[in-house]
């Protein structure tokens, strides 16, 4: 692993996107940059349009960012090296954005785990642990709960620290040391 990479999971509501911020912020001011924001949603409706608004309002003019809705492992090639602290939020929806284009979803995984040993330089992602909950109730979101899983269990192999977040609270689940 070239750089420093940190990978946060938890359900929804927990916390996650706050403490990989956080942390984005904190890096930030230890290396004198600026924090980049990797937007992988798309404003389909005015829910997400609403979601994304928040999340926005909550980074302050620092903050770039880029949109890498469906080409995240490109994206993350682009800012490789150049000093920024990069945040990517998140995973999940990257996924769903490639569930439904019919994309090859191994591929696609194994593509951000080698963009992610490439990286040089503070790299934070950001997923949701889907699979606690009940079974769903129908087969496309059965598979999507079950490429997520593969994919977490992926970036956390591939990721130098992992952090579960719950209620708020990091748990660290693996160190770089």
């Amino acid at each position: 692993m070239s750089g420093s990479s940190l990978f946060v999971l938890g359900g929804a509501r927990s916390g996650k996107s706050r403490y990989a911020q956080a942390r984005a912020e904190a890096g930030a001011k230890d290396i004198g940059g600026s924090p980049v924001f990797v937007a992988t949603a798309q404003a389909f409706d005015d829910e997400m349009h609403s979601r994304i608004a928040r999340h926005r309002a909550d980074r302050d003019a620092r903050w770039r960012t880029v949109e890498a809705p469906r080409d995240l492992p490109a994206a993350i090639d682009a800012l490789n090296g150049n000093g920024a602290v990069v945040l990517v939020d998140c995973l999940t929806l990257w996924l769903s954005n490639l569930l439904l284009a019919d994309a090859d979803l191994a591929r696609a995984g194994t593509e951000l785990c080698a963009a992610i040993d490439r990286f040089e330089g503070r790299l934070i992602l950001v997923s949701n642990e889907v699979g606690w909950g009940i079974v769903p109730d129908n087969a496309l979101a059965r598979r999507f709960r079950d490429e997520a899983g593969r994919l977490n269990q992926a970036v956390a192999a591939a990721a130098g620290e992992v952090v579960l977040v719950a209620a708020g609270l990091p748990l660290v689940l693996k160190t770089n040391g």
